[in-house]
């Protein structure tokens, strides 16, 4: 459904509709992409390559609710992002999981309570299953209250036991709007590093 890059490794945004992957992914490039003002925008992917180097950065689209598109094209798209993330496994260096740290608590619960198994927990234990590198971009801290207590209660949904702070090269405090994102970049460039790619630090 959705074109790989044609060069050989990338970094890959995913994440619900709506938690700031396009914003963020204008902070990695330097570029402007057009970011919507209402969730499901991006309903492909939005891609940057770096030829010299064999490295792109795709911004995949998001899942879950988009206003405007029906449920089937939204299967599609999740489905389509599952096989992407499957099928490229073994190019894709890292994957940076974004997610709203302001509502990831509230939703992820919502969910639970109902028996059901929250997408972005889904999703996250995919990548791992197929052993991408993962960090997580908690996104919009500039709305949260609480940091520490939010990102504590965040790594515990993932599955990383608090303090969130043991888990600084996954769990990754963020406000892209804002160009807060040393602290991801600084988790990215230890993914990267670890395989040997410190060729690709220069851009984060």
């Amino acid at each position: 459904m959705f074109e790989p890059p044609s060069v050989d490794d990338e970094v890959v945004l995913v994440g619900r509709s709506n938690v700031g992957k396009t914003t963020l992914m204008r902070e990695i490039v330097g570029r402007k992409y057009d970011v919507g003002k209402r969730p499901g925008v991006t309903l492909e992917p939005n891609r940057y390559e770096w030829n010299a180097e064999s490295f792109a950065v795709t911004d995949l689209p998001g899942f879950g609710f988009m206003s405007g598109v029906d449920e089937n094209r939204r299967e599609e798209i999740k489905d389509g992002i599952v096989r992407y993330l499957e099928e490229n496994a073994d190019s894709i260096l890292v994957a940076v999981h974004v997610i709203d740290a302001s509502a990831f608590i509230e939703i992820v619960d919502r969910w639970e309570s109902r028996g059901e198994v929250p997408h972005d927990v889904d999703l996250h234990g995919f990548l791992l299953d197929i052993d991408v590198p993962v960090v997580v971009a908690a996104n919009k801290m500039d709305k949260v209250e609480d940091r520490d207590d939010t990102l504590d209660g965040i790594a515990e949904r993932l599955g990383y036991p608090p303090p969130w702070r043991q888990w600084d090269e996954v769990i990754a405090p963020t406000c892209a709007k804002r160009g807060a994102t040393d602290a991801l970049f600084g988790a990215i460039r230890e993914k990267l590093s670890a395989q040997g790619r410190d060729d690709l630090l220069k851009f984060f």
